[in-house]
Order: C-alpha cells, then sequence, then structure tokens
C-alpha cells in the first residue's frame, strides 16, 4: 500500500501524478476463504480490516454484489453523533465515535472527520423535556451533550431562525460539540485500501444467491453469481437486504425495510457552521466539504426496496429549511436522491450471532448506520473472530425481539436520525 503524505503527493506531483497504483487488489475469487463478509459497504469492508488488523484472520472476502460502497453507504447524509439516550446505545455510538476520532490516521487516509457539532433543535414543551432527558442521560454515561437556550443556539449557528413568529418557534436545543460529519466514499475507500493491503480479497459484481451447510446445520459456504465458495464462516452486513440473504439460511429477520430520501443544493461559499437536527419538522442540514447544504428528511411510510421516494416527502422537508433558516429560500436544488433503511421494531441494531453455526449478521441500523461505522465493524470483527460477543454489542441480539429486552430508541427519540 503506497502510504499518503506531504512528501508523496509532492514526489507524484513532479511525476503528473502517473505513479499513483490502486487502492486496492483487483482479485479473482477463491475456492475457498476461512470467512466471507457479504456486503461491501462501509461496516462490511471495516469488520474485514478489524478480522485481520485486530484478530489476525487474513484469509477473508468481501463480496458485494454491485460495486464497492453503493448501497447505504454511498446514499447517507454523513451525520456522526453518539448523543443516544439508553445506555445499550449511547455506549455502541461512543465506541463508534472514539474510533472515529483517529481513524484518518489509522488507515492512512483522510475520511475528512469534522467535528463540528450538532444541534438538536426543540420546538416543542415536549421536544424541550425530551432533550434535557438525553442531555441528563448522555452526562451520567460519560458522554457530552449540553442544553442551549434560543440564543445560546443561534450564537452557535448563526444563520437558524429563532423568531417566536415561525410555525415551529425555537425553544432551545441540545449540542454535542464532538459530533459531526464525515466523507462517506473516503471511509469506504479507507477501510478497503487497508484491507486488502492486510491481505484480505474484495470481490465486485459477485451476487450471493445461496448459503450452503453440510448436514449439522453450520454454513460451509455460499453460492454467487461467480461460482461457489466455501467458508468455515460468514458474515453477513447487506443493510436492507440482510434480510434476504438470511432467508437463504432459513432466519427471518424482524427487519422493515423503508425508502429516505436526501438531496443537495448547488455548492455555495462556507454558511453553515454545524449539523442542525429537527425531529418535530423531520429534516436536518449541515454543509459539505464541496459547499452543496446537505438535506435528510423522515423516511417514506410505504415498505419498499427501491431507491426513491415520494415527491411531498422532500417538499415538506425543504418548507421546513426555509423557515427554519430562510437565508437559504433562494438555493436551487442540485440534485436528490434515496436509499433503504432496515428498521427493527425497537430502532436499535442487530449485531449479533445467529441460531445457525457459523452465521453471523450486522443489521437494522435504519437511518444510523454511518455515524456507527467503525464500531459497529469493530464489533462485528470482535463477535466472528471470538463466536461470542463484545460486552457493548451484547445487548443488540436477535433474541431481544422473543425475550422483549428491547432498546426502544424510537419512543425515546420519536424518529431514529
Amino acid at each position: 500500500m503506497q502510504k499518503f503524505s506531504a512528501f508523496s503527493l509532492a514526489r507524484q506531483a513532479m511525476g503528473r501524478h502517473l505513479g499513483w497504483r490502486p487502492q486496492w487488489r483487483s482479485v479473482v475469487p477463491k475456492p475457498s476463504y476461512d470467512i466471507i463478509i457479504v456486503g461491501g459497504g462501509g461496516h462490511g469492508l471495516g469488520a474485514a480490516y478489524y478480522l485481520a488488523k485486530q484478530h489476525g484472520l487474513c484469509n477473508i472476502a468481501v463480496v458485494e454484489r454491485g460495486w464497492l460502497a453503493g448501497g447505504n453507504t454511498a446514499r447517507n447524509t454523513t451525520i456522526i453523533r453518539s448523543n443516544y439516550l439508553f445506555e445499550q446505545s449511547s455506549s455502541y455510538y461512543e465506541h463508534a465515535l472514539k474510533l472515529w476520532e483517529g481513524l484518518s490516521e489509522e488507515l492512512n487516509y483522510n475520511v475528512m472527520f469534522s467535528q463540528r457539532g450538532c444541534l438538536m433543535v426543540a420546538h416543542t414543551v415536549h421536544d424541550v423535556q425530551v432533550f434535557k432527558r438525553h442531555v441528563y442521560a448522555n452526562r451520567l454515561n460519560g458522554i457530552d451533550n449540553e442544553w442551549l437556550t434560543p440564543e445560546e443556539t443561534k450564537a452557535f449557528c448563526p444563520p437558524l431562525n429563532i423568531s417566536p413568529n415561525i410555525r415551529y418557534p425555537v425553544l432551545g436545543a441540545a449540542l454535542q460539540r464532538r459530533a459531526g460529519t464525515a466523507r462517506h466514499d473516503a471511509v469506504a475507500w479507507g477501510f478497503a485500501r487497508a484491507a486488502s493491503d492486510l491481505g484480505v480479497d474484495i470481490i465486485e459484481n459477485c451476487e450471493v444467491t445461496g448459503i450452503d451447510r453440510d448436514p449439522s446445520g453450520k454454513v460451509t459456504g455460499v453460492q454467487t453469481t461467480r461460482g461457489p465458495i466455501r467458508a468455515g464462516k460468514i458474515g453477513v452486513s447487506a443493510a436492507g437486504h440482510s434480510s434476504v440473504v438470511l432467508a437463504m439460511a432459513g432466519i427471518r429477520l424482524p427487519l422493515q425495510v423503508n425508502p429516505l430520501q436526501a438531496l443537495v443544493s448547488e455548492p455555495v461559499k462556507p454558511a453553515f457552521p454545524c449539523v442542525v437536527m429537527s425531529n418535530t419538522i423531520h429534516a436536518y442540514i449541515s454543509q459539505s466539504d464541496k459547499g452543496e447544504m446537505v438535506i435528510g428528511a423522515g423516511t417514506d411510510s410505504y415498505v419498499s426496496y427501491t431507491q426513491r421516494g415520494g415527491l411531498h416527502i422532500p417538499a415538506h422537508t425543504l418548507e421546513a429549511i426555509c423557515e427554519l433558516v430562510p437565508d437559504f429560500r433562494r438555493l436551487r436544488m442540485l440534485r436528490s436522491w434515496g436509499g433503504i433503511t432496515d428498521n427493527t421494531p425497537d430502532r436499535s441494531p442487530i449485531t449479533a450471532k445467529t441460531s445457525v453455526p457459523g452465521l453471523y449478521v450486522n443489521c437494522g441500523w435504519g437511518t444510523g448506520g454511518f455515524k456507527a461505522t467503525p464500531g459497529a465493524a469493530n464489533l462485528f470483527a470482535w463477535t466472528i473472530a471470538r463466536d461470542e460477543p463484545h460486552p457493548i454489542n451484547a445487548p443488540f441480539t436477535i433474541e431481544r425481539f422473543r425475550d422483549g429486552t428491547l432498546i426502544d430508541e424510537a419512543a425515546a427519540a420519536a424518529v431514529a436520525h
């Protein structure tokens, strides 16, 4: 792997940048591996990296049915935070946030992690009560979060409209200063590059069509569009399609898949200093490094695997954004897109062993998958390598839906962004 530094950049510039090599190897699938990871997004690539880096397991293949990171990794709005209500959730996301803080250095790849802060804006008395509850719970768990008055909110984010005359006036906000954003493509590329350098095979355009098992029920490999591949362990990290893959092994997951839309404006000079989220009006906004305003909304209400949604959803979101940040009313929207969210009944993820020996799953992240990327990958790798969960992800089993030990972040926050 070529190391990136100021010196290597200068050296390549002198050679017209013709000396850069491909960032990861292009390989033909081998007949067998020790471990197969299904899903070539941030979680899958990261799990392969941590399996090789921390557990010394390098005979690994990551199989992706399309192109690398072409699913939800490339279709989210890149918000990173850890201020969830329940201790189980906040511990998981805080683990991820701490890994984010050193990820660029570890991967020798700039993931453009920017800790610009995240404001969760309150518009009603209920919002104020809920967010103050979050602040107190986070502080008890050692996670930074603070309450701001409307005037303090305006000082932290000057473009916000705090007039009492708008439809949903700003009554205050919860602020996590360590929260922020990162570049989604860079995260996937960084993990792919580092994993490939450790010997992991990354196989694109390789769709899994079946899971093979021996008479005892243990997995023995997968059937793919590029032929059968044997493996002793299989980790599935395929977002909304995880339920489709696990159904091949006879496992039914408690997942509901809904489209989620986002859009960006034309690029402008730096004008928005942080991330702002509003659960009440189902809108959130930040500014990318390219200058675009990145805007997201709530999920469409229907169940679908389509990567598009109803026009009324972004229209409602833009109405709210224009009222909350009136300076942006004349901005033109550049493009919109959709992704699919894999939602569990309690809006918390599953990172666990399954009832099938040798089969593991990491899914159910809903709208929170990107922010958890390094943490989920790290703990999924632990679970696969040791055949047992790490204490942090131990509560996030499939069996909790049978036993009633839910981690209900949907009820806690009204929306799971």
